[in-house]
């Protein structure tokens, strides 16, 4: 097992623990809140007036539906009212077959874990410590990663968040973030480890795991090792596919033809089994 490999499973464990963490916040104080010594506001007795009536109509409605049709299934509910909009077409995986791999699955199936297609991903840069053309390369990415999945990406401009150092379960600018950091910072970056990706799931509807968290960590000692190179733009964009395809949901494959290899050989661009693993993560239903 390669030095990239080993860091990479103990930067999962981590994402893990901190997974664990986020689903213990959100049994006690529900998605997407911290918790706070302060007491709960008080309910104003005004409110219960137009919400009782929309809910009734609300359930009235779904009752009718389920009469109907008493076997309509969850997703078909969802597409019904309306919340299963994607806001882009999924991509056509490409012929040629090629190897990829998922790095968390849902229960009970093969479908990959990842993110939301019907919700942006919004992201932010950390361009401390990153080279002078940082806002090129991070574009040229993310357009490498939206054409892949269908996924619509939404820049939330520059943070100083550092969640791959620190915690990213913490309120942070965006779900995801992109920054460069030392080993000294991120030990899991220490020998030839040239960057970091990855992310962490909760479940977001009874039995389906998503994405909702995201960080991605590149070597500052690369920028030494590219300096000069003519090709330095190319090998940092692509470096930063690979990792933008782990947060995404990708794995590490065996097949050195493909981006998604574990050590990069000189691979540029996503290969065919790379495109066809991108294209599934963003062929996923809502939710």
């Amino acid at each position: 097992m390669g030095s990239e490999e080993r860091a990479r499973r103990r930067w999962e464990r981590e994402m893990l623990r901190r997974l664990e963490e986020l689903d213990r916040v959100d049994r006690e104080h529900g998605l997407g809140a911290m918790p706070s010594s302060a007491p709960p506001p008080r309910r104003r007795r005004r409110q219960l007036g137009p919400v009782l009536p929309g809910l009734g109509i609300v359930l009235a409605l779904l009752a009718a539906v389920m009469l109907r049709d008493p076997g309509m299934s969850g997703d078909r509910l969802r597409s019904l009212f309306g919340l299963d909009d994607r806001l882009s077409s999924a991509v056509e995986a490409p012929a040629g077959g090629g190897q990829y791999r998922f790095e968390r699955t849902q229960a009970g199936g093969g479908q990959p874990v990842t993110w939301n297609p019907c919700r942006p991903i919004r992201y932010a840069v950390n361009p401390d410590g990153g080279p002078d053309d940082w806002q090129e390369i991070v574009d040229a990415s993310v357009d490498n990663v939206t054409e892949a999945t269908g996924f619509v990406f939404e820049y939330a401009g520059t943070t100083d968040d550092r969640p791959f150092a620190d915690d990213l379960l913490r309120s942070q600018e965006a779900p995801v973030v992109i920054g460069w950091a030392s080993d000294d910072e991120v030990p899991e970056l220490a020998g030839d480890v040239a960057g970091l990706g990855g992310g962490v799931a909760i479940e977001t509807r009874p039995g389906r795991l998503g994405y909702v968290r995201g960080a991605v960590a590149l070597d500052t000692d690369l920028l030494d090792l590219l300096d000069g190179q003519s090709d330095a733009f190319v090998q940092h964009r692509a470096l930063l596919d690979h990792e933008l395809a782990h947060v995404l949901g990708l794995g590490h494959v065996d097949d050195p033809s493909e981006l998604m290899y574990a050590d990069n050989l000189g691979q540029t661009g996503f290969g065919p089994g790379d495109l066809t693993g991108l294209a599934a993560l963003g062929a996923v239903p809502c939710g």
